[in-house]
């Protein structure tokens, strides 16, 4: 298949597009600077340049494409504070593809994720996030299921919701932030009794992931990107601390954010989830080191972390 990958340069993408063309795909990936033009040609990938804003290359690209995998998100404006626009922009780039792709029967996978989904006990496939609730669940929920309504109109779309934390050596996201508070601070913490779970997934396990979603899963499929089903905030900070030699505390639920600054409140949540139906569905299983066997790795600690 010719598969136009966005975000193919990012942390996700630069696994996702060896997995393709290891598989026999042919792979456009979406530029927006030389950087990544360059380093998607060094993997063996074509390029068109191009944003999310880029509405007409956006649908041209889909149309010249016998598939499309969606994975850029605007995560720089998101975390400076405008999580609205960037889902907008989102939005707006899931309309393009789909009405591009409509009739088409061609598959259309998108990256969603998994946090909110299900707080307080074990997400499954079938769960949906509160989408009256304003926040980030709502908006990527919403995008979600804008996505998956294009399987009505002839697209074999799909929606593959990622846990919270994507892991491997190289990862900059959320643990890597939470490593270096715990340099910070000097202490490896958790909120309360520390028994929140977070599910996790290696990256090369994603990226299969989104391979067998595109070439296999049904017209309005959700799946879910998770090896670790659920694994404790304690467990993660004993992890942590001993990999930084560093005590390992319970920061009361009321100083979380003077602690973790914004991330406080999002390491308290409690959000497992399961991946069995996509198991049984794509026989996806992952094969990579989970969380914990990559913290005790060192991958996290050969640098300090800003």
């Amino acid at each position: 298949m010719r598969v136009l990958v966005t975000g193919a340069s990012g942390w996700i993408g630069a696994a996702v597009v060896p997995e393709l063309i290891g598989a026999g795909h042919h792979v456009i990936g979406l530029a927006r600077s030389e950087d990544s033009a360059a380093a998607l040609e060094t993997a063996g990938a074509d390029v068109v340049r191009g944003s999310l804003d880029d509405l007409d290359v956006l649908r041209a690209g889909a149309a010249a494409a016998d598939g499309v995998i969606h994975l850029a998100f605007k995560h720089d404006i998101a975390f400076s504070g405008d999580y609205d626009g960037a889902a907008v922009a989102d939005r707006r780039a899931i309309d393009a593809f789909g009405e591009a792709l409509a009739g088409t029967d061609r598959p259309f996978v998108i990256a969603s994720g998994l946090a909110g989904i299900a707080v307080g006990r074990v997400a499954t496939e079938h769960d949906q996030p509160d989408l009256g609730t304003p926040g980030p669940a709502s908006a990527r929920g919403l995008n979600t299921q804008a996505a998956l309504a294009f399987a009505a109109r002839g697209v074999r779309a799909s929606a593959v919701r990622l846990a919270p934390t994507v892991h491997g050596d190289g990862d900059n996201g959320f643990i890597a932030m939470q490593v270096a508070i715990a340099r910070d601070r000097g202490v490896s913490a958790y909120v309360g009794d520390g028994a929140n779970r977070w599910p996790a997934v290696h990256r090369l396990d994603a990226a299969r992931l989104f391979r067998l979603g595109l070439e296999q899963a049904p017209a309005g499929a959700v799946l879910h990107g998770a090896a670790d089903e659920g694994i404790s905030a304690r467990e993660i900070a004993a992890a942590i601390g001993r990999q930084l030699d560093l005590p390992v505390a319970s920061i009361a639920p009321e100083e979380a954010a003077g602690h973790f600054g914004w991330l406080g409140g999002f390491f308290s949540l409690d959000m497992p989830a399961t991946s069995t139906l996509t198991r049984e569905r794509l026989g996806w299983e992952p094969t990579h080191p989970g969380l914990i066997e990559d913290l005790e790795q060192g991958h996290y600690f050969r640098e300090v972390v800003c």
